[in-house]
């Protein structure tokens, strides 16, 4: 049986409330080859999503949508995100999202 392999979700998102952290730059740039890396390194076949301009106080955002559609559509079943600021900053928010999509 010849089954389609899943693919990564690799998920990025900064918006400009994010220029005042500290630390790492989290610019979609930085967040894309870093997870590019990481998938290669580690054999994942992958699609990009990204989010530039989003905040992270909300799920309404475009390509969040598109990959939430892609999970429940069985064409994902990994999502790797720099840190788990970038998939949300409601983190109870983002625990409840994540297990409703798992």
């Amino acid at each position: 049986m010849n089954q389609q392999k899943k693919i990564a979700a690799l998920y990025c998102r900064f918006s400009r409330e994010d220029e005042n952290d500290s630390g790492e730059s989290n610019s979609i740039k930085n967040q894309r080859t870093l997870l590019i890396n990481y998938a290669k390194e580690n054999n994942f076949n992958y699609e990009i999503y990204t989010d530039d301009g989003y905040s992270g106080t909300t799920f309404d955002r475009p390509d969040f949508t598109r990959m939430k559609r892609d999970i429940d559509n069985g064409i994902i079943d990994t999502v790797i995100v720099k840190d788990l600021s970038r998939f949300g900053r409601n983190y109870a928010m983002s625990g409840y999202t994540l297990m409703s999509i798992s």
